[in-house]
């Protein structure tokens, strides 16, 4: 097979329609994902067991299931149950999964941020007769949030990789529409400009993040 540099002209308009869903499926996934995370994160660490349970019960399931199960659900279970219930486009329904997913591993991050703080800043808040919500927004998160950051920004690549899983309940993403200009064309040249795509966006991401990261420890 021969390199058709016609076919790529061809298939340009789809890419770049691939590439915005993508990128707006990762910056509202990632939002939701990096909120509620640390939402279940806080939650977990709850004195009282009615919220502390459920919520480490919800996040464990999620976690455990994959990602393409709970897309379908998420598109073809959850509008069954009645009028009331929420029928969601194929894009807003990628990005709630991405987010909701990857929140259970983002929690996970925020709560090994939060134990990495020292215990003598509880105890430093307590002496001051700081409020519980002072002692958390003022002491605790932002120690923790910066000792995380590169962390989070790992999951951001993943959630970018994870992406095409979308295209099952009809969000095209890049590889998506790739996918399907291959196979009305019987061409590859579609997937290889995909490929190469993702190495564009992953690859300056990670180096910014080593970066970030060796500045943080600085």
């Amino acid at each position: 097979m021969n390199w058709n540099w016609s076919h790529v002209d061809a298939f340009m308009p789809l890419f770049w329609d691939g590439v915005v869903l993508t990128l707006q499926a990762l910056f509202f996934g990632t939002l939701i994902a990096f909120s509620l995370g640390l939402v279940w994160a806080i939650a977990q660490r709850s004195g009282k067991r009615w919220i502390r349970w459920p919520v480490t019960a919800v996040t464990e399931f999620i976690r455990s299931t994959p990602l393409l199960v709970q897309l379908f659900f998420l598109f073809y279970v959850v509008p069954q149950w009645g009028p009331a219930s929420p029928s969601m486009s194929p894009l807003t329904t990628g990005v709630v999964g991405l987010g909701l997913h990857y929140s259970t591993y983002t929690s996970e991050v925020y709560r090994a941020g939060i134990e990495g703080v020292p215990a003598g800043q509880w105890e430093a808040a307590t002496a001051l007769s700081l409020s519980r919500r002072r002692t958390w927004t003022a002491v605790i998160l932002p120690q923790a949030v910066r000792r995380v950051i590169p962390a989070l920004g790992n999951y951001v690549i993943i959630m970018l990789k994870e992406s095409p899983q979308m295209a099952a309940i009809g969000a095209l993403d890049m590889l998506g529409q790739a996918q399907g200009y291959s196979q009305a064309t019987f061409t590859y040249e579609a997937i290889s400009v995909v490929g190469v795509a993702f190495i564009v966006i992953a690859y300056p991401a990670s180096v910014l993040l080593r970066a970030l990261e060796r500045r943080l420890v600085r």
